[in-house]
């Protein structure tokens, strides 16, 4: 009785192995191909669900069904004018018919090493095709001009083709290359361009000496407006000085002809107001003229003396 239980048990776990190693599922983001001793049995399992096959004689391989992404190496590239750059492109591709894919690459990195070979090769010949303009430039037009001193760059050289197209040229080419792959690149972009380093510097250069050339035109400018200011400041203060002392004198050629005035009404008024203002005329210049150290010789018929005798 024991021994019957023992071989049912065992009985069911081969079968429960079996079912497990002849069923297999494949997810939402992945797509499958059976394989027998090595070689594709029936159709791709594209949808997602669970799918049958034969236990320990054939296998299964997965392949991602989403979007994958190539990144490219940077490579010096010369241009059909003649301009070194390093040009480093991305793309996005996707595994369309896993049977074929297996087939000709049999996985992802084969796959990669492929691409390799196919987008870099196809950038390269579209870079050596076209001028570097048509490689940075996607359209025509106008220049945006934001400071005066750049208003000589009235327009722009025209391009032909313009990046976007290239990069769609590119990918068409690379597209019917891989049409027996088993796989689509999507879409394929310019990651990034840059003048190799010795022309690079070359550049870095020429744009520093056009700003000295520009910063220079700026102190030039700035130099002639401050002389100008300047001259103008000077001149200005001089009309002020000058009218300031023609206002002066004016002023004080008034206050004397009124002070004469005043001195000779007063003097014309009496005798008693005449001799009141010789005394303090007197007086002044006595005040102006003689210190304490000062020793006066007189004569006895001078109004000074006449003065002094009056007040002793």
């Amino acid at each position: 009785m024991k021994k019957s239980k023992i071989i049912l048990l065992v009985i069911g776990i081969v079968v429960v192995i079996g079912l497990l190693m002849s069923t297999f599922i494949v997810k939402e983001s992945k797509q499958a191909i059976v394989t027998q001793f090595g070689k594709p049995v029936g159709k791709p399992r594209i949808e997602p669900g669970l799918y049958f096959k034969v236990p320990f004689v054939q296998k299964v391989q997965f392949f991602d069904k989403r979007y994958l992404k190539w990144n490219g190496d940077p490579n010096q590239v010369t241009t059909k004018d003649k301009k070194y750059i390093f040009v480093d492109t991305y793309a996005r591709w996707q595994i369309t018919d896993p049977l074929r894919f297996f087939i000709r690459l049999r996985d992802q990195r084969s796959a990669q090493s492929r691409l390799d070979d196919i987008l870099d090769g196809e950038t390269r010949n579209a870079v050596a095709s076209f001028n570097l303009l048509d490689l940075i430039r996607s359209t025509n037009r106008d220049p945006v001009v934001s400071e005066d001193y750049l208003q000589e760059l009235d327009e722009l050289d025209e391009i032909s083709v313009g990046r976007a197209r290239i990069e769609d040229m590119i990918l068409e080419k690379a597209n019917e290359r891989t049409s027996d792959l088993g796989i689509k690149i999507l879409d394929i972009r310019f990651k990034r361009m840059n003048y190799v380093d010795e022309v690079r510097d070359r550049v870095y250069d020429r744009m520093i000496s056009e700003r000295k050339r520009i910063a220079d035109q700026f102190r030039s400018e700035g130099q002639g407006e401050a002389s100008k200011i300047k001259g103008n400041k000077e001149r200005d203060l001089a009309k002020i000085q000058s009218e300031a002392f023609e206002q002066a004198e004016i002023i004080k050629g008034k206050a004397d002809a009124q002070a004469t005035s005043i001195y000779a009404s007063a003097y014309d008024r009496n005798a008693s107001s005449r001799q009141f203002y010789s005394f303090l005329r007197g007086m002044e210049a006595l005040e102006k003229s003689f210190d304490e150290k000062t020793n006066l010789v007189i004569t006895t018929d001078s109004d000074l003396y006449k003065y002094l005798k009056e007040a002793n």
